[in-house]
């Protein structure tokens, strides 16, 4: 016979925030937060700090495993890099099409924190750099002339893609986004 280990008040509160911050917002109450993870209020000042902190450490959770399906979307499609790119702006048309989704928890949490110094701002700038770098590798390798720039542009495109499919539903922010990514990849190759 098995028992299951009821995760300690740390990680209800990162589970609870994850899910809480990304269908309901970072402005989400903290009473909320404490009632969907099952904690008392001094279990979230006693591992977070606040309520900053916790959004902090959710935003930087999630950027490890966004960072990861980044990687393995380019990973499964292959090695070329224009099939890597398109796979990435394919698998996120797929995604802003789900009826589920809230959009970018990024984008949306950069857009709630008004207060520039919030901790959650580092996350967000450190989550783009490093998906701009993954970009910026795969146009470097098509020989692009100007690989940090198409990912600056490629970017652009995915948080435009990303906020369509959260604000436009009935639309195809998808099929736009991958002809537009064509059109940007391939400009870089003539």
């Amino acid at each position: 016979m098995s028992t299951s280990v009821k995760p300690g008040p740390r990680e209800r509160l990162l589970l609870a925030a994850q899910e809480l911050t990304y269908t309901q917002g970072v402005g989400i109450g903290v009473d909320a937060l404490l009632k969907g993870a099952g904690v008392a209020r001094r279990s979230l000042y006693e591992h977070f700090g606040g309520k900053d902190g916790l959004i902090a450490e959710v935003l930087r959770r999630s950027t490890a495993e966004d960072v990861e399906r980044y990687r393995s979307t380019m990973d499964a499609a292959g090695d070329d890099p224009r099939a890597r790119l398109l796979a990435v702006v394919d698998r996120l048309g797929g995604i802003a099409a789900d009826p589920d989704f809230h959009g970018c928890r990024y984008l949306a949490a950069d857009l709630a924190l008004t207060d520039p110094d919030h901790p959650g701002h580092e996350v967000t700038r450190a989550y783009r750099h490093t998906i701009h770098g993954l970009f910026t590798d795969e146009f470097a390798a098509l020989g692009h002339p100007r690989p940090g720039f198409a990912a600056d542009q490629l970017l652009l495109l995915v948080d435009g893609l990303l906020a369509a499919g959260a604000t436009r539903p009935g639309s195809e922010p998808g099929a736009a986004a991958r002809d537009l990514a064509e059109y940007l990849i391939d400009a870089g190759r003539a």
